[in-house]
């Protein structure tokens, strides 16, 4: 046989399209040839595969070799066409003899010396084999995250490994992968704060309706404290959604084991991060911060020091729930469906209006400051809380036990599947007509409401956005209706924050 063809799996987001590796010798000059969009990985890829089998014993032909990745019109970039390839040659050149490979499909990439290594995207091929009805054959670094999708997969570490179990030798037993624990040990708990009664509070309504959340105050007040106490609040992920949490982290190269035990991602990018590393993007489009934290939180600490431009990029995916990369060649499209929680001073020097004379600041230098932030970025921010700093008498004296974080999950939790069971989805996710049903006013809140918003200018986008943090506070209670005591709530918490 002069024709071999092995399945494997590019990657394009995170998707992992299907792609034939089709190796064919002829007569001719010895040369080998990569066609159908590699990219230089892969071009490389040649050296890789010729060590490797030499390394490990076998020949390397001596004939003109020509290599497609079909399809042709999809870009090819990794080493994780290495193992085809040679098993392709092998298969090619008759030095190894199987009726038939279809029923696997084959991802690794190969050092000189025969061995497999791991590579990027294997929870995402994994996915697909399963969707297409084949084992998959992996690098025994990637088998735990690959075997997530209840795929066959067949670890190997080394070439001579696999080609053994192939020609019917020490046979390759399906990976079973390594038991992931469940526990939260380590995660920072809300008992740990001091006082701040209503900033807790609203940290329990942004995490029982998955909202948006800003927090204001001086240096010290516990923003960054708070703040990094919310993935602790949060339910555990669904099975469905760690797959897609865990697919965009391994397109990422980044470790999937917190994801696999239900942990939600915190993501905590620097104020100097650029838009492409908050959305995603580059030459090679890849996931930006918004995308790790799918189905998790983005906290932005020091909110007015990102420049804003970087901050405009985060209005559509807000609304969205995820983001499309387009370049020339293609587009990539990723989710993200994140929960925004940000932090900021009132002022550049942080000490306005906390009680004291710190702050020197002038009224332009204040207004310039805040005007950092964007109308329409603050109008998707649903609750908009006051931190104010904790007096020497709060601080030194000592306090009464506080709730824990397992104690307020557990309100969360029953909240959210009181949303689950009525609507199908957060309150964070209601739109349109399911809004309409759900959130049905009094006619006593409809006219405050209605005064509100006209006193304030409140859009349309902030007045659905109290109707639903209104609804979240009533089913925190187990309300089954919105009542006036949870609108006037909601309104406290998107109060005007920033007094000049």
């Amino acid at each position: 046989m002069s024709l071999a063809i092995i399945h494997t799996r590019a990657q394009l987001g995170v998707e992992a399209p299907a792609v034939a590796v089709e190796v064919h010798l002829s007569g001719g000059l010895p040369s080998l040839s990569i066609v159908g969009l590699p990219e230089t990985a892969v071009k490389e890829s040649r050296e890789r595969v010729r060590s490797a089998l030499i390394t490990a014993g076998f020949d390397f032909p001596q004939r003109r070799i020509t290599i497609n990745l079909a399809p042709a019109d999809l870009p090819k970039e990794g080493g994780r066409y290495d193992l085809p390839i040679a098993l392709g040659i092998l298969l090619a050149s008759g030095q190894l003899k199987v009726d038939s490979l279809d029923h696997y499909e084959v991802i690794g990439e190969l050092a000189l010396s025969g061995s497999v290594r791991a590579v990027t995207g294997a929870l995402p091929v994994s996915v697909a084999c399963t969707r297409a009805g084949r084992a998959l054959i992996a690098p025994a670094d990637n088998a735990d995250e690959a075997a997530l999708a209840g795929t066959e997969v067949l670890a190997v570490s080394h070439l001579l490994q696999l080609c053994e179990h192939l020609r019917g030798g020490e046979r390759l037993c399906p990976h079973r992968p390594r038991p992931v624990s469940a526990e939260r040990a380590g995660m920072p708990d809300l008992c740990d704060v001091r006082g701040q009664l209503q900033a807790r509070r609203a940290l329990e309504v942004a995490a029982a309706g998955q909202h948006n959340l800003l927090l204001h105050g001086p240096p010290g007040s516990g923003k960054s404290m708070l703040a990094a106490r919310l993935p602790g609040l949060l339910p555990p992920l669904s099975q469905q959604e760690r797959l897609a949490v865990a697919a965009v982290h391994s397109v990422a190269g980044l470790p999937v084991e917190a994801i696999c035990a239900g942990q939600r991602p915190f993501r905590t990018p620097h104020h100097t991060a650029s838009a492409v590393a908050l959305v995603g993007g580059g030459g090679r489009p890849r996931p930006g911060e918004i995308s790790l934290s799918h189905q998790g939180v983005l906290f932005l600490d020091e909110l007015p020091e990102f420049p804003r431009r970087v901050l405009e990029v985060l209005r559509e995916p807000l609304e969205t729930g995820e983001i499309l990369i387009s370049r020339a060649a293609r587009s990539t499209r990723y989710p993200a469906r994140f929960q925004l929680v940000a932090a900021m001073n009132p002022c550049p020097c942080g000490y306005h209006a906390d009680g004291t004379e710190r702050c020197q600041c002038s009224p332009e230098q204040i207004q310039r400051y805040q005007q950092r932030i964007s109308g329409p970025l603050l109008d998707r921010i649903d609750l908009q809380l006051s931190v104010p700093a904790l007096s020497p008498q709060e601080l030194l004296t000592p306090a009464a036990p506080a709730e824990s974080s397992d104690v307020v999950r557990a309100r969360v939790m029953a909240a959210q599947a009181q949303q689950l069971a009525r609507q199908g989805c957060v309150n964070r996710d209601l739109a349109g007509a399911e809004l309409e049903r759900h959130c049905v006013l009094p006619a006593s809140a409809r006219t405050l409401l209605a005064q509100v918003m006209a006193r304030h200018h409140i859009s349309a986008r902030a007045c659905h956005r109290l109707l639903r943090v209104a609804r979240t506070l009533a089913d925190l209670e187990q309300s089954p209706d919105v009542q006036e005591t949870h609108l006037l709530e909601a309104l406290m918490f998107r109060g005007q924050w920033a007094p000049l």
